[in-house]
């Protein structure tokens, strides 16, 4: 009997994790493949009208005190990388008075969209979760926690997107 628990327990660890990976690989590994996002007023977000630009897209919510620290160095980030064809775009999956009072009250020059969906339906299990897209739409990046995002060696990589 405790041969067959073992090799039913066996069995199930390694379907379930052959299973994760395979999700996880599909998720978000295009720029179009984020569905369910709005602007502000509540209007849908067409991912792939920002073909053609280098995309950073930053996944945060208000709540998150990574997220709020590392945005005066995205902001800075944003600035010095506008020249090379980028665009930053932060996602929350809060309510969209949430998102525009903390703009308000941040007065942070960003582009803040709202999910529809909850972070976790996209594959997003820690915030600050980045994405960092090729001006074909292809995710190259995937940086989880909060980054320096103005340090030399980031603004170089960044630079470095082809």
């Amino acid at each position: 009997m405790k041969k067959v628990v073992f090799v039913v327990v066996f069995a199930l660890f390694f379907a379930c994790k052959d299973s994760g990976k395979s999700n996880s690989q599909k998720k978000n590994e295009t720029l179009e493949e984020i569905s369910g996002i709005v602007d502000l007023n509540g209007e849908p977000v067409d991912m792939s009208m920002f073909i053609g630009k280098k995309v950073l897209v930053n996944f945060w919510a208000t709540w998150c005190a990574p997220c709020k620290k590392e945005m005066p160095d995205l902001l800075e980030a944003q600035k010095i990388l506008t020249k090379d064809n980028y665009v930053f775009l932060l996602i929350s999956d809060e309510s969209q008075a949430q998102i525009l009072e903390f703009k308000k009250k941040t007065n942070y020059d960003f582009t803040f969209l709202k999910s529809t969906k909850p972070t976790s339906s996209l594959g997003i299990y820690a915030l600050p979760t980045t994405f960092v897209y090729t001006e074909k739409g292809e995710k190259v990046d995937k940086i989880i926690g909060a980054v320096q995002w103005n340090s030399e060696k980031m603004i170089n990589k960044l630079k470095n997107i082809k």
